[in-house]
C-alpha cells in the first residue's frame, strides 16, 4: 500500500483538467505531476527538469531507443515524452504520479502499465464546453471550431476509462478526484502480497 499509483488524466480542450491537477497539487503533497520530456527550446523562465527535460532531437531518439519512455509523440516538429526513471522513481518514493496526457498517449501507457488508473475529466454538457472555449477569448472561432471537432472524436474513447469525472464545480471536483485516488490504493489487485501474507498467518488459527 506503500507503493504510490500511476494516474494518467485526459479530457476535452476547456474541461479544465489543468485547473484541477493544479489545485490537487496544492491542497495534498501525496502527489508529483509528471515532468515531460522535450526537444523544444525553453522559453524565457523555464528551467530543465522543472516545467521540462529539455532535450536535444537525438538525445530524444537515444531515450527510445532504450525504452527510457513510457509514451511520447511528435507534435509541431517537437517530441514530447514522459521518462519512465522520473515517473518509477517518484511511485517508489510513495508519491501518486499523475500524467496529463491526451487519448492515445494514454492507451499507451496502459497497454505498458496495465496497473494504470484513467480519468476523464469532462463539463457536464457539450454546450457547457463550448461556453469554456469561447470565454477564454484567447481563440479564434475556427480554432475553437477544430477543437470542438477534436473533442466529438475524443468522446468516442471515452469509455477506455477507468472513471468519467464531470467539473462542474471546482472544488468538489478536487475532492472526487483525491478520494478516487486514493481508494485505488485498497483495490485487491493492488494489495496481493497482503492478502497472501494474511492468509498465511491465518493459517496458523486452523488447526
Amino acid at each position: 500500500m506503500n507503493k504510490g499509483i500511476l494516474v494518467v488524466v485526459s479530457g476535452f480542450s476547456g474541461a479544465g483538467k489543468g485547473t484541477v491537477m493544479k489545485e490537487l497539487m496544492r491542497r495534498y503533497d501525496n502527489y508529483a505531476l509528471s515532468v515531460s520530456v522535450t526537444t523544444r527550446a525553453p522559453r524565457p523562465g523555464e528551467e530543465d527538469g522543472r516545467e521540462y527535460f529539455f532535450r536535444t532531437k537525438e538525445e530524444f531518439e537515444q531515450l527510445v531507443r532504450e525504452d527510457a519512455l513510457i509514451e511520447y509523440a511528435g507534435y509541431v516538429d517537437n517530441y514530447y515524452g514522459t521518462p519512465r526513471s522520473y515517473v518509477e522513481q517518484k511511485l517508489e518514493e510513495g508519491k501518486d504520479v499523475i500524467l496529463e496526457i491526451e487519448i492515445q498517449g494514454a492507451m499507451k501507457v496502459k497497454e505498458k502499465n496495465p496497473e494504470t488508473l484513467l480519468v476523464f475529466v469532462t463539463p457536464p454538457t457539450v454546450e457547457e464546453l463550448k461556453r469554456r472555449l469561447e470565454g477564454r477569448g484567447t481563440e479564434k472561432a475556427d480554432v475553437i471550431a477544430s477543437r470542438l471537432s477534436r473533442a466529438a472524436e475524443e468522446a468516442e474513447g471515452m469509455d477506455a476509462y477507468d472513471y468519467i469525472l464531470i467539473n462542474d464545480d471546482l472544488d468538489e471536483c478536487v475532492e472526487r478526484m483525491h478520494a478516487l485516488i486514493q481508494s485505488e490504493h485498497f483495490r485487491m489487485s493492488r494489495n496481493t502480497e497482503f492478502i497472501n501474507r494474511i492468509k498465511e498467518e491465518s493459517k496458523a488459527f486452523n488447526k
